[in-house]
């Protein structure tokens, strides 16, 4: 598995534009919000999910601002009954513990097994903030770079409409 250096020794060898924030570990979207002061870009959250038989896994790419509706995206990606994946997979499939799951990860996934799918509020967005493979770092990256980034991978992103859940009473 990759390390943060050498995701970064690939955006350098593609001619990615980006930035390099080092922080402390965060473990929440606020934090990660506090870690940058002051950025334009979108900070995403990445969610490592799978289906029932653990067949097919999912990387989804959205918002801090969206509660995910875990159901409704189920349909969306013609998947039944997903759940989070555990540890073992996530490090397995991505090269990352939970917490530092991030579009980057895929760059460990040869096999292909995990389907991106990315929400179209963040493709939208002209920057993006993603960890580089670890929580205390953050890439500032704008999307056309993260789109190389992706042909360099061989992963095909899905851009769909999230729905945040209705807020529970």
């Amino acid at each position: 598995m990759r390390t943060p250096d050498a995701v970064c020794a690939i955006f350098d060898e593609l001619g990615l534009e980006y930035e390099r924030h080092h922080h402390a570990p965060v473990h929440t979207c606020d934090e990660a919000e506090a870690a940058i002061q002051a950025s334009d870009a979108v900070q995403t959250k990445n969610l490592f999910l799978r289906d029932k038989r653990g067949r097919r896994h999912f990387l989804l790419v959205t918002t801090c601002a969206k509660a995910v509706d875990v159901k409704r995206f189920a349909q969306t990606a013609d998947a039944d009954h997903l759940s989070f994946g555990s540890p073992d997979r996530l490090m397995r499939h991505l090269g990352v513990e939970p917490g530092s799951v991030t579009v980057f990860g895929l760059v460990n996934d040869e096999a292909h097994g995990v389907e991106l799918f990315i929400d179209r509020d963040v493709w939208n967005a002209p920057r993006w903030r993603c960890h580089p493979l670890v929580n205390s770092q953050t890439v500032v990256m704008g999307r056309a770079d993260v789109e190389r980034f992706l042909e360099r991978t061989g992963h095909v992103p899905h851009v769909v409409s999230v729905e945040s859940r209705p807020p529970e009473s």
